[in-house]
């Protein structure tokens, strides 16, 4: 294969042949050191023609030769380096791995096997987008770092690469006689989008605009008080801060899109850069939804997610956007997410008790509350403080002011602990504390009743413990495929109207997602989302209470 010849279609007849990434890969990464060293060479030049004096002074006329060498000498090192990295560099997709091997003075090869790929994500750097290249990231379980990085593919190549990876990560084979064949891209459905405009509003509503608005009225305050108007000079590396704070989440988050098809959950964003997620249907660890006070005006929520492999943070730091299933949108949103990260829901009424979870006090929905002894450590959350549980997933809620539900599916659970500190311990308290992977979710069950606490570490013991022995395969297709109907592929959603819910993964490859909205099936029932996710319904049936393992 020739460096400028075409690339073969991943796959295809090479599949389990070594292939090499687009040659201007090297050049779009190390743009910077290019410019670098331009810039160290030319600047003085460069002033030196904006203010009509000679290109070269007279001190260092007579070396001219020979810094003009040098810099040549280094920019023919940087580009031979760039040659070498793209030769060196090398991928294949065979034996149910993917190995990349990079390096020619260190070698390195790095693999992944495709059953245990969390998620894949297409990432669009602007000066690739100029080149039209992406770059491919298959996530792992490895707490954060990526374990196979392509920099860099034509996007067409990376699409077909991430469809053929993702088929048989979830145990499709298309052709019986071919299992090396690719596989066709997905089709997908939109599912939701979210404004400009409710982005804008949601950063202008946001926590950080709090904290400065009462820091600059403190500083007016202590302004008046001390007749010292230098307090005003603390707000400048404030609104600094929080102006750079903006601009990374307006750019993260704007052209938020997500879309469902048979493959997982999809994920588009950005302004600049681009970025594109693939969430495999069952790689989820944990899920939260947030409403910060002042988002409570609009019906606002913000929704996160724990994925194995992304980390607490991400090695790129990109981790927080990352982790984002929904930045900013409204109850239909939220609801629509809901369904897709847990299709079975595992319970009759989960509009009720999902809605419950977001904005109810007390025992409504089936959820058991921290005593009334301990009003007096949580004045404020003590009936907001909570737990459910329904066949599939622990529901956990807290904050009377920052709302929060924090859902975890039974099989996620890998360990629990029991908290009691010694004012816990007065008042008859302990804290029961989930752990899955890492990220930016942290379930925690707060101030629960100590012998309720015990009794909800044993049920849910035995819950994860049934859950785990019912998912056999690391394939997700085998996970989801007990769902759904023998004769017909149950549908999933269709060009949905807003506030439109879905049900279950369609695993037909080849044909587009639809809307499942019958009445009579189990799960997520579209129909009635108008009337559940406006105030509770006064005659709904109340939901039990946790299950006792």
């Amino acid at each position: 294969m020739t460096a400028g010849g075409p690339m073969p279609v991943p796959g295809e007849k090479y599949d389990g042949e070594w292939l090499r990434v687009h040659p201007a890969s090297p050049f779009v990464r190390g743009w910077v050191a290019l410019a670098a060293i331009g810039y160290f060479f030319g600047r003085d030049t460069f002033e030196r023609m904006l203010q009509g004096e000679p290109l070269v002074g007279g001190q260092i006329a007579g070396r001219a030769p020979w810094l003009l060498a040098g810099g040549a000498l280094v920019l023919v090192l940087a580009v031979l380096g760039f040659i070498l990295s793209w030769y060196f560099t090398r991928y294949q997709v065979a034996e149910g791995y993917v190995r990349v091997n990079t390096g020619f003075l260190f070698k390195q090869q790095r693999q992944a096997r495709l059953d245990r790929v969390q998620a894949i994500d297409i990432v669009q750097p602007l000066l690739a987008r100029i080149f039209g290249l992406a770059e491919l990231k298959f996530e792992v379980a490895d707490a954060g770092e990526s374990a196979v990085r392509l920099a860099y593919l034509r996007m067409e190549d990376a699409r077909q690469l991430r469809a053929t990876i993702l088929a048989r990560a979830s145990g499709v084979e298309l052709e019986p006689g071919r299992p090396e064949a690719a596989a066709p891209e997905a089709p997908e459905q939109q599912v939701l989008q979210v404004p400009p405009s409710r982005l804008i509003g949601s950063l202008l509503l946001s926590e950080q605009s709090i904290f400065v608005v009462l820091g600059g009225v403190a500083s007016v305050v202590l302004s008046a008080v001390t007749e010292n108007s230098g307090f005003f000079l603390y707000l400048i590396p404030a609104a600094l801060g929080l102006i750079a704070a903006y601009w990374s989440s307006f750019h993260k988050g704007y052209n938020f899109t997500a879309a469902v098809s048979p493959d997982g959950i999809r994920l588009r964003y950005g302004l600049l850069d681009t970025q594109a997620q693939t969430l495999p249907p069952g790689r989820i660890q944990a899920l939260r939804v947030v409403q910060p006070p002042l988002w409570r005006i609009f019906g606002w929520y913000r929704m996160q997610v724990n994925v194995a492999g992304y980390g607490a943070a991400g090695s790129d730091g990109q981790g927080g956007s990352r982790t984002t299933l929904l930045p900013v949108g409204e109850i239909g949103d939220v609801v629509n997410m809901l369904a897709l990260v847990l299709p079975d829901p595992g319970t009759a009424d989960p509009l009720r008790v999902f809605q419950c979870g977001l904005d109810g006090l007390g025992s409504d929905g089936g959820f058991v509350t921290t005593p009334r002894r301990a009003r007096f450590l949580a004045p404020l959350g003590w009936r907001r403080n909570g737990f459910a549980a329904t066949d599939t997933a622990l529901l956990m809620r807290s904050g009377r002011w920052w709302r929060q539900l924090v859902v975890v599916p039974h099989q996620r659970t890998q360990s629990m602990a029991l908290h009691q500190g010694p004012l816990a311990r007065r008042f008859r308290l302990a804290d029961l504390v989930l752990h899955t992977t890492a990220g930016p979710v942290l379930p925690r069950v707060i101030q629960a009743d100590a012998g309720t606490a015990l009794a909800l570490f044993d049920a849910q013991a035995a819950r994860a413990r049934a859950a785990r022995k019912r998912q056999t395969s690391e394939h997700w297709l085998a996970q989801v495929t007990p769902l759904v109907s023998p004769v017909e592929p149950a549908p999933l959603v269709e060009p949905a109207e807003a506030g439109t819910l879905v049900e279950t993964v369609d695993l037909d490859p080849h044909q587009p997602p639809k809307l499942a909205s019958s009445p009579g099936e189990p799960g997520w029932r579209g129909d009635e989302l108008d009337q559940r996710v406006s105030p509770r319904a006064p005659n709904a049936t109340q939901q039990e209470g946790p299950q006792r393992g």
